[in-house]
């Protein structure tokens, strides 16, 4: 079966390193989009120089992860013929990304106002750690300081323990999802006015965003939100990591049906006439001795008893390890497992992505190689051999 993918026809070019621009344009290539990578031509995108694993000198793994589905081209953006390149391409492009530090993309001609010119049409997107045009633009940022800055290690981890960063670059990768929303949105409403605009999205605002209903109760009842004991859901309970007899597991009692499936099943039914649990608020203000008592009884057997009794029936799951979740049978049986050919590895291992369309999953291919398609692109906007081959010797591509 042929993949729908709704995006072919449609050109992006991103100036863009690292992880949130990446990460966003990936769905969009995944796709259908042509997205052309635009790297520097000395060392191109810095994720191809994160280790600690690699394919080649200086083509990491980091870098696959968030470049599937590309095309290479090496541009040096800051000179005459560079820009005049980038014109080029600009005039069949739908799309100029970027994710530059805040005060860089004026510098470069990336944005509307330098391309409209060319191409009224041009959707100009720019991810930034602070955004454009404020005191903060010229400042470098990236995914940790927003987790400190927005609150969210102060909510993360143990109340008794140091404030706790994400395991994972959440805020890169949400940012560059909400870019490639507001891409789309901003690339269909040109598509029908002819009319392009700036859309930016930068990573404090995108953070500070998911701080969500925690910061709408903080706004109008002065409620801060602080940290539970074993990951514990602020206002429902229990809702916690608990300890089986060989390892971890989060159970999810939300609702109150899911309340009486879990002490019907575990074989504890007074629990739901205690006076102190009778109710999700007695739940709450008596936590502590709930979770106690149920830290006993689930020590008591292995992990995989209490999902065996529990799972399909009401919300847990075990805390696997990353090893784990990865090796996991249900990954196989879902399709968020793949593998593509590169030329340093024939079976290279990748993720799925998330989305399917028609119940299939988008094709992936590997991420290029620096520079890889520079000719091919240069070509097809119109450049013969020999125009190449000066840019080429000029340090231009």
């Amino acid at each position: 079966m042929t993949v729908k993918q709704p995006l072919k026809g449609f050109r992006v070019l991103s100036a863009e390193q690292y992880g949130a621009g990446p990460y966003g344009t990936m769905f969009l290539a995944q796709m259908g989009a042509d997205v052309i990578k635009i790297e520097p031509p000395k060392g191109g995108d810095t994720a191809r120089h994160v280790g600690p694993h690699w394919l080649r000198e200086q083509e990491s793994l980091y870098f696959q992860s968030f470049n599937l589905n590309k095309r290479s081209l090496t541009l040096d953006l800051r000179t005459d013929e560079g820009q005049q390149v980038l014109h080029t391409l600009a005039k069949d492009a739908h799309v100029v990304a970027n994710n530059l530090r805040g005060d860089v993309p004026d510098k470069v001609g990336l944005n509307y106002d330098a391309l409209k010119a060319v191409n009224p049409a041009i959707v100009c997107a720019h991810i930034s750690a602070y955004g454009r045009g404020n005191e903060r633009s010229k400042w470098p940022g990236y995914d940790y300081l927003m987790q400190a800055e927005a609150g969210f290690c102060a909510l993360t981890g143990d109340p008794d323990g140091p404030p706790v960063r994400f395991g994972l670059s959440m805020v890169d990768f949400m940012t560059g999802t909400m870019a490639a929303v507001g891409l789309l949105a901003a690339l269909l409403d040109a598509q029908r006015s002819g009319e392009g605009c700036d859309v930016d999205v930068d990573l404090l605002s995108a953070a500070v965003h998911q701080t969500s209903y925690p910061a709408l109760w903080y706004m109008n009842e002065d409620d801060v939100t602080g940290r539970a004991p074993f990951g514990a859901h602020p206002s429902a309970t229990p809702s916690q990591m608990f300890k089986a007899a060989d390892g971890w597991m989060f159970v999810m009692a939300q609702l109150p049906k899911f309340w009486t499936i879990l002490c019907e099943r575990i074989g504890h039914g007074e629990l739901m006439t205690d006076p102190r649990f009778d109710t999700p608020a007695n739940r709450l203000t008596n936590r502590s001795a709930l979770s106690d008592i149920l830290s006993d009884i689930f020590a008591a057997h292995p992990v995989a008893h209490w999902l065996e009794l529990l799972q399909g029936l009401m919300p847990i799951a075990p805390v696997y390890g990353l090893d784990q979740a990865l090796d996991s049978p249900w990954l196989k049986t879902i399709g968020m497992r793949d593998t593509v050919s590169h030329p340093d590895r024939a079976d290279m291992n990748v993720l799925s992505s998330p989305i399917k369309l028609n119940g299939e999953r988008l094709p992936n291919r590997a991420g290029p190689l620096l520079g890889a398609d520079s000719d091919a692109v240069l070509a097809e906007a119109g450049y013969d051999s020999g125009a190449i081959a000066d840019l080429r010797a000029k340090g231009i591509v």
